[in-house]
């Protein structure tokens, strides 16, 4: 079975759904999810979990993010990116040394309002939902973080490009609008590129997949998923740990610091995510693959005692 990670190169068009099912087709393995949804627009790094490893993606959605992103002043949208209606626009006056000025107002912790067109729940409704319908509804700020921030292009126009790397759940689109309110001008999403997710910079395109696909060589695609856990410190279980503790679920001693590791059982194969406390190892999240229970076989005539007088 399928089991492991692809970073992939998400073309524009398509949403992150579309690359799972896609996926789907390829792997023939329907459990495949991805962390950090891209909107159709952007392109960019897309992390996606095959199999077993769909239960890496709660900890890849903690990752910073690094991306490029274009800046158009002077128009506002309904979607706060060049793929809406056009709700206003201003004439610009500001130039690259009043954009920069600005700039250090949005870096660092910050709050943004979600956009009405995102994914988040209201009353048990996606906002995209009822801003489809006309139905504009109050959003909480959220805390932010914007680590890094740079102008890269674009000198007294209306057109610039942004370098971003931010934390989790912040919206580039609303930073654009935000943005062009503080410049009094108004301001727009034109284009965005991820450029990365936590430690992975580089991605392979859906063509490139497909083409193993065609070899029958797909699963040459997959890396592993402690990949995600690279950072931390790995350790090699024996095979009664292995057996009699990890499959099961229970914390067995280890005189390791206290800490999270990457678990392998003697062969080199990822066992689990585990966390060291008061000198027991304990089971944060295991990634060995299940076998499944055989099913009973049919009994034949004779053993049921059918045709005995």
């Amino acid at each position: 079975m399928p089991n492991g990670m692809i970073i992939i190169d998400k073309p524009a068009g398509w949403t992150s759904m579309d690359v799972c099912a896609k996926l789907r087709g390829m792997f023939r393995e329907k459990r495949i999810g991805h962390a950090g949804t891209l909107d159709p627009m952007a392109t960019g790094i897309l992390p996606v979990f095959v199999g077993r490893a769909t239960r890496g993606v709660e900890f890849t959605e903690e990752y910073d993010k690094e991306y490029v992103v274009g800046l158009k002043l002077g128009v506002i949208t309904n979607t706060q990116d060049t793929t809406g209606e056009v709700l206003e626009e201003r004439p610009v006056t500001t130039d690259r040394a009043a954009l920069e000025q600005v700039l250090e107002q949005f870096r660092g912790p910050i709050l943004q309002v979600p956009p009405m067109y995102s994914a988040i729940k209201v009353g048990g409704k996606k906002l995209y939902e009822l801003a489809r319908k006309g139905r504009e509804v109050e959003r909480k700020p959220r805390p932010v973080t914007i680590h890094e921030m740079e102008l890269l292009e674009g000198d007294d126009k209306e057109n610039y490009l942004l370098r971003v790397v931010c934390s989790k759940g912040t919206y580039m689109r609303t930073l654009c609008h935000d943005i062009g309110q503080a410049l009094g001008c108004g301001g727009t999403m034109c284009s965005l590129r991820r450029t990365r997710v936590g430690p992975f910079r580089e991605g392979v395109t859906l063509e490139q997949v497909q083409a193993a696909t065609d070899r029958g060589e797909a699963l040459t695609m997959l890396a592993g998923v402690d990949l995600c856990f690279s950072q931390l410190p790995s350790l090699t279980a024996t095979e009664e740990r292995c057996t009699r503790f990890i499959r099961n679920g229970t914390p067995y001693p280890c005189p390791e610091p206290p800490g999270r590791y990457r678990v392998y059982d003697p062969e080199g194969r990822f066992m689990m995510l585990g966390q060291v406390e008061e000198g027991r190892m304990l089971t944060v999240k295991s990634f060995f693959e299940v076998e499944p229970e055989p099913r009973p076989t049919a009994k034949t005539s004779s053993e049921k005692g059918e045709g005995k007088q």
